[in-house]
């Protein structure tokens, strides 16, 4: 069989975690099997289209690499890709239910005779469910006894105002577009048997499902669009690669069967599958999402760190055509977990006012005998000839000798009077990219400051 799997989103808000993650599982089965994979818009409902939303969801998906084969921008031979462009291809599919005796018409609605018999879902991540849409019907709300009660079990599939319902559009696309596999969240799961029901009469043949867990918050409650990391654009505003924001997509609902947690694109397409993806709806965790991120900026060659951090060098004010750049990069690969906080990490060597932490001035101007140190620092700073860190080191330790105290004592006042606060990257190294005036400087100017 030819895979050929699907991504159908609603334009009507931002690209969800949620919804990335159904892309990412439908990208990844494509590729894993040389397959493809189509992206169409579901925007039949005209009330709640959202042009921002749609330029967000694809921008989205763009950002993520999650490149679709056929759909809006790229063309395919079973286009158009956008519902609403595709009226006179339902209208075919409807005449054919017509021909059949399978719809008729009520109060205007066109309603579609489901079978009055088991249906059985062979779902590859749920298992087989099985149900009689006839005898299971449906409710609706009466008005005037206050209650739900039973209603017409046959599905509406065109409403009076003409336009069509979601269940008889998909499962038309899902034809027209050759769908093998259809990969969607457990939400869609109850939908499915009267999606097979209208397959059924139209003579085609049903793709294989697969509904995936659903993605909740870690007390359980359903993600909204508020919770945090729930929406795509903000992990590209905040810094993150969008290599670990698949890798942790990834994660939630499946598992590579060992203890491997992080992986680059090409492992995910090799090691993906869907007899990989678990049952239980999948909890999202924030703090392991950075951890993800943290582990794939530490793995990123020199020059596509450099490439990827110079838009957040760039807005926080710094040249990112700077030559350090490189090596303050290098410094806080390990400390940062997001591309955003790294200008901040190293910022104090690009600028020649820095801000001071109050806490961490309040920690060190407290100490006994603090004026004596800072002097003696700056002291053996400025006797530096050749601006090297074992040339720094040297003279921090010579400085705290003078005093009869270890070099230890002196680090946490050099660090606060060179770099404001308490923790940051390695301090000398930091020293040696600020240059020898702008470290004397600062220390000579912090000694003024803790003593007024």
């Amino acid at each position: 069989m030819s895979v050929r799997t699907r991504f159908a989103p609603s334009p009507t808000g931002f690209l969800h975690i949620g919804g990335a993650r159904t892309a990412l599982y439908n990208w990844l089965y494509a590729r894993h099997h040389g397959g493809v994979f189509v992206l169409r818009v579901e925007d039949t409902d005209a009330a709640r289209h959202n042009e921002e939303g749609l330029a967000k969801i694809l921008d989205g998906l763009a950002w993520l690499g999650l490149q679709w084969d056929e759909g809006p921008g790229a063309g395919g031979d079973c286009g158009p890709y956008y519902q609403s462009q595709r009226r006179e291809i339902y209208d075919r599919y409807l005449e054919k239910l017509r021909e059949a005796d399978h719809v008729y018409e009520d109060d205007g609605a066109i309603r579609f005779r489901v079978p009055d018999r088991e249906i059985t879902v062979h779902d590859r991540v749920c298992g087989d469910v099985t149900v009689n849409l006839h005898q299971q019907g449906s409710k609706r709300w009466d008005a005037e006894q206050k209650r739900e009660v039973a209603a017409n079990p046959d599905l509406v599939i065109r409403r009076p105002d003409g336009s069509y319902i979601f269940h008889f559009v998909n499962v038309v696309d899902d034809i027209e577009m050759r769908i093998s596999h259809v990969i969607r969240g457990e939400d869609h799961l109850s939908n499915t048997p009267k999606h097979l029901a209208l397959f059924e009469a139209l003579g085609a043949e049903a793709p294989i499902y697969a509904h995936i867990p659903l993605n909740l918050n870690q007390d359980g409650s359903k993600m909204s669009k508020r919770d945090q990391g729930a929406l795509i654009h903000e992990y590209v505003e905040d810094g993150f690669l969008p290599e670990a924001v698949n890798n942790y997509m990834a994660l939630l609902g499946w598992s590579s069967k060992d203890d491997q947690e992080i992986f680059t694109g090409a492992e995910l397409v090799e090691r993906f599958d869907i007899d990989g993806i678990n049952r239980a709806n999948s909890k999202f965790d924030y703090e392991k999402c950075l951890w993800v991120n943290a582990e794939h900026l530490k793995r990123l060659a020199p020059d596509v760190l450099a490439k990827a951090a110079a838009p957040f060098f760039e807005k926080a004010g710094l040249d990112p055509g700077d030559p350090r750049l490189g090596a303050a990069l290098g410094l806080v690969r390990e400390r940062a977990q997001r591309l955003s906080e790294m200008p901040g990490l190293v910022k104090p060597a690009f600028v020649e006012e820095i801000d001071y932490d109050p806490d961490a001035v309040a920690k060190v101007a407290g100490r006994e005998g603090i004026g004596e140190v800072l002097q003696a620092l700056a002291e053996g700073l400025r006797r530096v000839d050749d601006w090297c860190e074992d040339q720094i080191k040297s003279a921090i330790h010579d400085a705290a000798d003078t005093l009869g105290q270890k070099m230890g004592a002196f680090m946490l006042p050099c660090r606060v009077a060179t770099m404001g606060s308490t923790s940051g990257p390695d301090l000398v190294p930091m020293m040696v990219m600020m240059g020898k005036d702008r470290v004397v400087k600062r220390v000579d100017e912090f000694a003024q400051r803790v003593a007024s």
